[in-house]
């Protein structure tokens, strides 16, 4: 048993040489006892540029020597405004005024749920405190990211406070419009991701557009928590960027360092940033590690590595490739079904009509197809497949036999 208590397992779980990870470089994670698998997660999101990405590791090692830490609590550093700076450009100057930095996109999510309150308190409307979130969408497990997560998370064990969260289904907009009838003078923000980390359910094209409408007709906030869809996960450098019109507050976080830094980034648009300004508003948030010269340099080192590698391009090559992968597992009865977008996809199995959960058969998947050389995701109904953008041909082979092998063992051993 390792002192390590692992994330989202129980506590007695053991861990063998071969699942304990001694490095990782390119896509391959290796492990104690020798062995190596493909990794089709990129680090839990993390690494789309690949394990060792050496313009991060040197950007990241020259930051920590010429300023190993610098604070953003009452005070501004010249390297966090670069990368503030560039984030804006990449999402868009007319779009995005201010970065709030913090350090994971839970934290970010508490920071956007307070600031959205705040807005509305100090324009004279305290009675909006109401954040509507998605059902089985997931934020994070900080305490109000956890309370505004749509997944079943034993959040009533917590004691979690729930009382000014709304969720309502992905699809229904009789749900979503009905809510807003009854309670919309009360809601501060609705909180959506434009591609659930939790299953690679879509925001389907009609809600985005319903959604727009009402925020015009109601006022409330409307944020895009890219944590996971953002950097061209899904095609587009930021998959709100394709709405009709911009969120008010754009939340990101994995990506953002290719995983070298524990960091997240609250873009925020005029609507807010301009009525704090003018206000002389102070917005209570900060977190010790967030925005850090080792944070920023690793986020002005991923852009310049997105632009390099011509991401938005290179991330719709590969999705078409890996869609088609996973047609071919459809296709040959190995799987039921395909969604999500671009290079974050989820394969259902077959049978498997409703959730089943990520601690039972599913967690006996991914267990099969990593003894079959390939790290997956856990999904609702099936695996997730969130590959880094440079896969090359013969590692998407690999993983599509290392799929089929282990779903394979995994329904002999079923039956």
């Amino acid at each position: 048993m390792t002192v390590v208590w692992p994330a989202m397992m129980p506590a007695d779980a053991r861990h063998s040489a071969k699942r304990i990870a001694v490095g990782a470089r390119g896509h391959r994670l290796a492990y104690e006892d020798g062995s190596s698998a493909l990794c089709a997660t990129s680090g839990l999101w993390n690494v789309p540029l690949g394990y060792g990405n050496a313009t991060v590791a040197d950007a990241v090692a020259r930051a920590l020597h010429d300023a190993s830490y610098l604070t953003l609590f009452r005070s501004v550093h010249r390297p966090a405004e670069r990368a503030a700076e560039a984030l804006i450009g990449l999402a868009g100057q007319a779009d995005y005024r201010r970065v709030i930095f913090s350090t994971s996109g839970g934290a970010a999510n508490d920071a956007v749920m307070k600031l959205a309150r705040q807005y509305w308190a100090q324009r004279g409307r305290p009675e909006r405190t109401l954040v509507v979130g998605l059902l089985g969408s997931y934020h994070g497990t900080m305490y109000g990211s956890h309370s505004l997560s749509g997944d079943t998370l034993l959040q009533p064990l917590y004691a979690l406070d729930r009382r000014a969260i709304r969720h309502v289904s992905l699809d229904d907009l009789d749900e979503l419009t009905t809510l807003l009838r009854r309670e919309g003078d009360r809601v501060a923000a609705v909180v959506v991701e434009p591609v659930l980390g939790s299953g690679a359910h879509p925001l389907p094209e009609a809600t985005v557009r319903v959604l727009v409408e009402l925020r015009e007709r109601y006022g409330f906030l409307l944020v895009a928590d890219e944590v996971a869809t953002g950097f061209a996960r899904t095609g587009p450098m930021f998959a709100s960027g394709t709405w009709p019109e911009r969120p008010d507050l754009l939340v990101l976080s994995k990506a953002l360092t290719n995983g070298a830094m524990g960091a997240a980034a609250v873009l925020v648009g005029p609507r807010v940033s301009d009525a704090f300004a003018t206000g002389g508003w102070t917005f209570v948030h900060g977190e010790t590690q967030a925005g850090t010269p080792a944070c920023a340099a690793a986020i002005l080192a991923v852009v310049d590595e997105l632009a390099r590698i011509g991401a938005e391009a290179t991330v719709r090559r590969l999705g078409e490739n890996l869609r088609r992968m996973a047609g071919d597992l459809v296709r040959d009865g190995v799987a039921s079904g395909v969604r999500g977008r671009g290079c974050f996809l989820a394969v259902t199995v077959p049978g498997r009509t409703s959730p089943v959960p990520a601690t039972g058969e599913v967690s006996a998947m991914v267990a099969a197809i990593a003894e079959a050389g390939a790290i997956v995701h856990p999904g609702t109904d099936g695996i997730q497949l969130v590959p880094a953008y440079d896969y090359a041909g013969s590692e998407l082979s690999e993983l599509g036999v290392a799929i089929r092998t282990g779903l394979t063992r995994w329904r002999e051993g079923e039956s």
